[in-house]
């Protein structure tokens, strides 16, 4: 009688989640690290430029940080608290991250507005010291997270990329400064980083807050999904068609549905299967859908808008 060998052999694959995770900790500590040395430099060689950078930087971290506890929070399954699970959080995340950046932005603007008027000569050995500094950790910040595929890894990657064309920006009028006496390209330098911070954080909190509210993530993605429901055979109107997002990557459908009569031999499941084919395009994270027949009064009709359909 023969005997069967049972042992199983386990290979270790390692998780792509964790390896993301790891990758933005990583990141994180280093940006974060150095974003406190600038600070100081910045102080100490009395470059506004600098802490332009170092605000620039420090949003950056706190970015890092917070897309390195999502990593990590949204892997937690939805229970009877949160039964969206934890996506939402993100939005909160931003919303700290922007309001830190907009006040640490004003602090620059403070040192820097006055400095035109008087400029003062910065500590230019320190501020190119500083800058190749910034250009090495930033870069091989740039190159640890490139080798990541998630969203927030690639968005990251960008962010950190900019941080290396500031460093270069400060490199190049610290040489400047070394040959000529212009102090004022210092302060110019800083409002030129503080400017384009702001720009890009009132666009970011703008769109944040409308979330928050629960605004349509996507005016198009809302029009193309009315358009394909409303296309389908035995379908009379739509009502009550709402878009809100999660995280402003994962979005929520809900929609009340007015048949007209059922075709013979049609059936609800062939019904509800045509819509969820034509739905399946968007990938939304989740839909509730009301079937309801032409003559049958609708129990939301008190919550529709003024025409009693969507406002697209």
């Amino acid at each position: 009688m023969g005997t069967h060998d049972h042992r199983h052999h386990h290979h270790h694959h390692p998780d792509p989640g964790t390896e993301s995770s790891g990758r933005i900790a990583q990141v994180f500590f280093l940006n974060a690290g150095f974003a406190l040395i600038e600070l100081i430099g910045g102080l100490l060689t009395n470059s506004t430029a600098i802490l332009a950078d170092a605000v620039h930087d420090l949003g950056d971290s706190l970015a890092l940080g917070m897309a390195w506890l999502l990593e990590r929070f949204s892997r937690r399954h939805p229970d009877r608290d949160f039964t969206y699970g934890y996506r939402r959080l993100s939005l909160f995340g931003a919303l700290i991250n922007s309001a830190l950046l907009v006040a640490g932005s004003i602090w620059v603007l403070a040192l820097a507005v006055p400095r035109l008027a008087d400029p003062v000569m910065p500590v230019t050995e320190g501020m190119i010291g500083l800058a190749l500094l910034g250009v090495a950790v930033n870069g091989v910040a740039a190159w640890r997270i490139s080798a990541g595929k998630t969203l927030n890894e690639r968005a990251l990657s960008w962010h950190l990329m900019e941080d290396v064309l500031g460093w270069v920006a400060v490199l190049i009028v610290a040489i400047v400064l070394q040959f000529a006496d212009w102090p004022i390209l210092d302060p110019l330098l800083s409002l030129a980083f503080t400017l384009f911070i702001l720009f890009n954080v009132s666009r970011t909190m703008w769109s944040t807050i409308k979330l928050f509210f629960q605004a349509v993530p996507d005016r198009e993605m809302l029009a193309r999904i009315e358009r394909a429901l409303t296309e389908l055979p035995g379908i009379e109107t739509l009502h009550d068609l709402h878009l809100w997002s999660l995280d402003g990557q994962r979005h929520v459908l809900t929609v009340h549905i007015v048949l007209r009569e059922l075709a013979r031999g049609d059936s609800y499941a062939r019904v509800k299967a045509r819509i969820g084919q034509a739905l399946a395009p968007f990938e939304l994270a989740s839909t509730t859908i009301e079937i309801e027949q032409r003559d049958e009064d609708c129990r939301d009709a008190s919550t529709a808008g003024p025409t009693g359909g969507s406002l697209v």
